[in-house]
């Protein structure tokens, strides 16, 4: 009798697929293991078994699943509830929380193979000059994929002709699975065992003398295993002996040495494994720690609000010591790279080798090894460390969740789906878990602080600066009254420019901070004022002088920069507004003998960039960095006199709710990384408007006030933490089309909600490549039931769906919207 799975499968569909399985693969299948599947006319995708024993499917026949992948489950089901909450929150199919969770290596998907047909006989005469360069090809080669087709032909569309050799029968087309993981081998090198006697041994050396470089080679050998009991690797003999690999392996060919594998992470620390006592808390870190863990106990989230540089890492490691010794694991997330690679030196001296780090910026390979740890619980698994992608592993005893920095926005998600928010997603998955859950940061977002100030969660405070450091002093200088008596010098004010060379005289560094990366947002002509456009997007094209290109940072379309004015042909281009290449490149002239950086996107594309960058600015090898809002975040430096920020009115001038929350906290953070040791910090903030309410909150580090009075105009304009608020977007390539669908959407909306629904409107940019985009935003009442929201948006949009000219809109939700 046939039985049968359901299976979930990586693409974006509402339900489960239900497949045949025979009785020897329903023995040994488990919820959790992956199974290869056809889908469609010829795909081949990798799915999740998601239930066992269900009946057979009424709509379609099932068909038989293709292949077992894995002996054990790779997803345990604490991680399906999760992912089943990911998907229903935030408004997406459990497909795309598959996609998004499992390592690209785990998601094997069929690929296109083309091959000669050997049995037709081919008239080469008949073929066009594209499919006889194609038959050529496979004269030589076995196999070609749709990729190596166009790079012979050199076209990107190669279906016709494709579809034409196959008419004329010169090729063959089918699919194969390619596995992506291959685990990496080590060589390693040892003496044979019949040199294991000391007269053995001895008459060898003898027998050598007359081949000197195999003697050292093998007197190394010899010697690096007396010294260290681990295996002595090929690569490590051939660096301590000075001799080449060809001599070791004339060694291995005679039989005195003998070659062996064995399998290594690529992610490994090699550092010693003696770990140092975690330092001791001074009295109010001490109070904090008690009041988080009776707060845990009463299974609160726990808020940590502590000041910059006020030790919360040092309560973190408090609470992972004690963790570990109840034989749990623990979950750190971070809300950028960049942290990790600081943060993970520090706990490595105190856990040496139980931590694993997972982001994106590691390949395929690493991140399938680092989720192998997680599931087998090794003891290098015992920490996970990373970004927001690394709630997804498949833990199975977890007792903490440290979630830094929380009130980053990095945290979000925004394409593709799920776009979740890693914060409250952490929360959800430690309560499943029935795992502590610990939110720290200087700045709290405004949701948390009211948690905390209405008892839903627990609230802790360490309000100095760890060793009584002093917080930083914070001047606000007026660029316009600097401009109006022309006192600036490029972007710099006079003030800043004083500040930076006495810091530097001082042999102190500096930080200089501008959110926007490139040389300057604008070029524009100044005889006719055209400004270059992209044409993908409703945005200008941003300078970046160190390449002579101009860039859209949405698309990435660019272009080498026009000596000319592309309307009118006068040489008379100009830029306007200014980005972190145009700081740096002013700095070195003001300060030609200082060493300086820059750490933005462009800078750190490489995996190990954002490290190189960060120990060298550690190491004192640079005084002065200039970067993005990279360098604001949580990153640790102890020779910092200044901070410097070069223009504070962008972040405060932007068309979003949460624009003055953001601005007090990026600044605050920034301000944060000055005089972190006994040495007074200074920072300086270049504005317009030294007047504003939140450079005043800033300039004070009034957290309250600033609380007080976002809370106040969120209660008046109905904004979280008030109400949840759902973003409605809309996208497509003809503008009409955008218009009516949102139009026809949003009335859907009006009837079954009334005032709630704000727009449709379109966005500050309103088209992305080639895509129009229009939003809708819907406010959710604190008492009005979420999920019956969702059940009655989710009814219009199929009566939407059903409408024939709507159906090629996309409809994107996002849930808690930032």
């Amino acid at each position: 009798m046939d039985e049968y799975i359901e299976v979930v499968l990586p693409i974006p569909i509402e339900k489960a697929f239900t497949y045949k399985i025979n009785p020897a693969d329903a023995a040994r299948l488990r919820v959790g293991m992956r199974v290869a599947v056809p889908f469609g006319k010829s795909k081949y995708y990798t799915g999740l078994v998601y239930t066992l024993g269900v009946t057979a499917p009424t709509a379609y026949e099932a068909k038989e699943i293709d292949l077992v992948l894995d002996e054990v489950p790779t997803v345990n089901e604490t991680q399906l509830k999760h992912w089943e909450w990911i998907a229903s929150y935030y408004m997406c199919t459990l497909g795309e929380v598959v996609r998004a969770a499992l390592p690209g290596a785990f998601l094997l998907e069929s690929e296109t193979v083309i091959t000669a047909n050997k049995e037709a006989e081919v008239d080469e005469e008949a073929l066009r000059d594209d499919e006889f360069l194609v038959f050529e090809a496979l004269q030589h080669q076995s196999s070609l994929r749709v990729q190596d087709i166009m790079a012979i032909v050199e076209k990107k569309n190669v279906l016709q002709l494709l579809n034409r050799l196959i008419d004329k029968e010169v090729i063959q087309v089918h699919e194969t699975l390619q596995e992506q993981y291959s685990p990496k081998m080590v060589s390693y090198i040892r003496l044979d065992a019949a040199y294991d006697e000391e007269d053995a041994l001895e008459a060898l050396i003898g027998e050598l003398s007359r081949a000197p470089k195999q003697r050292v080679a093998v007197l190394s050998l010899f010697q690096l295993q007396g010294t260290t009991e681990k295996p002595v690797s090929l690569e490590k003999l051939e660096k301590e002996s000075g001799v080449s690999r060809t001599v070791i392996r004339s060694l291995v060919k005679k039989g005195v040495l003998e070659e062996y594998q064995l399998r290594k992470d690529r992610v490994s620390y090699d550092k010693d494994s003696d770990t140092e006592s975690s330092k001791d808390l001074n009295p109010i870190q001490s109070d904090a720690l008690e009041n988080i863990k009776q707060q845990f106990d009463q299974d609160k989230v726990t808020l940590l609000h502590g000041v910059t540089s006020s030790g919360k890492t040092e309560v973190y490691v408090k609470l992972i010591e004690e963790t570990l010794e109840q034989g749990k694991q623990v979950l750190y997330l971070l809300p950028e790279i960049a942290l990790t690679t600081q943060l993970i030196e520090r706990l490595q001296s105190y856990f040496g080798r139980r931590i694993t780090v997972y982001h994106s910026r590691y390949n395929i390979q690493e991140r399938v090894e680092a989720w192998n740890n997680v599931l087998q619980c090794r003891e290098k698994a015992s920490i996970v460390m990373g970004a927001r992608s690394a709630m997804f592993l498949p833990f199975k005893d977890l007792g903490l969740v440290i979630v830094d920095e929380e009130h980053e926005n990095s945290f979000k998600q925004y394409d593709p789906a799920p776009r979740y928010h890693a914060r409250d997603a952490a929360i959800v998955l430690g309560h499943l878990h029935k795992a502590a859950i610990l939110l720290g940061s200087a700045t709290p977002s405004v949701e948390s602080f009211h948690n905390a100030r209405t008892g839903k969660y627990g609230y802790a405070r360490i309000d100095r600066r760890y060793g009584e450091v002093l917080m930083p002093e914070i001047e606000l200088v007026d660029i316009s009254e600097q401009y109006r008596k022309k006192r600036m010098k490029g972007h710099f004010s006079e003030r800043l420019v004083e500040e930076m060379a006495e810091a530097l005289e001082h042999s102190g560094q500096i930080i200089l901070f501008q959110n926007r990366r490139g040389f300057a947002p604008i070029v524009e002509c100044t005889t006719c004022g055209h400004s270059p456009q992209c044409p993908n997007c409703d945005v200008s094209l941003t300078f970046h002088q160190y390449s002579k290109q101009l860039r859209c940072h949405y698309c990435g379309h660019h272009y080498g920069l026009p000596e000319a004015c592309e309307a009118c042909g006068n040489a008379t281009l100009d830029t306007k507004g200014f980005g972190t290449e145009q700081v740096e490149e002013e700095v070195k002239e003001l300060f030609p003998e200082a060493k300086v950086a820059r750490m933005d996107l462009d800078t750190t594309r490489g995996k190990h960039s954002y490290a190189k960058i960060i120990h060298a600015f550690e190491e004192q090898e640079l005084d002065i960095l200039v970067g993005t809002q990279m360098v604001t975040k949580g990153l640790d430096f102890r020779n910092v006199r200044l901070v410097g920020i070069m223009n504070a009115d962008a972040l405060l001038n932007f068309p979003d709710f949460r624009a003055h929350e953001r601005s007090f906290q990026l600044l605050t953070q920034v301000a944060g990384r000055a005089g972190r040791t006994k040495d007074r910090g200074r920072v300086l903030i270049q504005t317009y408007n030294p007047y504003h309410q939140i450079l005043q909150q800033v300039s004070s580090g009034d957290y309250e006030a600033m609380y007080k009075e976002q809370l106040y105009e969120r209660e008046q304009y109905k904004y979280p933490p008030v109400n949840r608020i759902i973003k409605i977007t809309f996208k497509h390539k003809n503008y009409d089309q955008v218009n009516e669908a949102a139009e026809w959407f949003s009335q859907g909306l009006r009837n079954a909600f009334r005032s709630q629904v704000l727009g449709p409107e379109f966005p500050p940019v309103s088209r992305i490549r080639n895509q129009y985009i229009k939003n809708v935003l819907l406010k959710i009442p604190g008492g009005q039931s979420l999920t019956q929201t969702k059940k009655s948006i989710k009814r219009i949009e199929r009566s939407f769906n059903a409408i024939s000219k709507f159906r090629s809109v996309r409809v994107i939700y996002n849930v808690d919207y930032v």
